[in-house]
């Protein structure tokens, strides 16, 4: 799925999501948090999602506000900058890879979490399943652990002859595990 095209299906999740909490108190500006792992991972997923709300006539510091908070790399600060955006009582918090979602579903069992692109929700159990995630946590999955038999069936389309395939990975990261 193209990024450019996910993140503008995520602005529109957000739009719904500011709506139905807007109905209830017109006049307010809708505040959304963002936490993610790093401020330098994905500044083109980021672009893409302000042009979104841009799109959806959101305009950041207008009509919206966003808390942008980032952990830099250090798991220990994700509790406490998923704290703070609970206790700024953000209208929905935007999560900005499976770690960060991890720590704010610790966080919070209110606040609609927006999953920008998790990759295994199901198997780390952040939501039931991508048809009814139950809670508070919705949004993107890359579903790359679902996708991995149809790459390994084009691949041995495109090279019949093939015999073997070695795949390298990480079993410590979200999404990642050891099946």
């Amino acid at each position: 799925m193209n990024p450019k095209f996910s993140l503008w299906l995520l602005a529109a999740i957000l739009l719904v999501l500011i709506q139905s909490v807007g109905a209830q108190q017109p006049a307010r500006v809708a505040r959304i948090g963002f936490l993610s792992n790093s401020s330098s991972a994905f500044p083109g997923r980021i672009q893409a999602f302000r042009q979104g709300l841009r799109d959806l006539g959101y305009v950041e510091g207008k009509n919206i506000v966003i808390e942008w908070r980032y952990a830099e790399g250090k798991l220990d600060r994700h509790t406490a900058l998923a704290a703070e955006l609970v206790n700024l009582h953000v209208d929905l918090i935007v999560s900005g890879g499976p770690t960060s979602t991890r720590f704010l579903k610790k966080a919070t069992t209110t606040i609609p979490i927006v999953m920008g692109f998790d990759t295994d929700p199901v198997g780390i159990g952040l939501v039931g399943s991508l048809q009814r995630p139950g809670g508070n946590i919705t949004g993107l999955s890359v579903l790359a652990s679902e996708l991995g038999g149809k790459r390994l069936e084009i691949l041995k389309e495109i090279v019949p002859k093939l015999s073997s395939v070695a795949v390298l990975g990480s079993s410590t990261l979200p999404g990642n595990a050891e099946h």
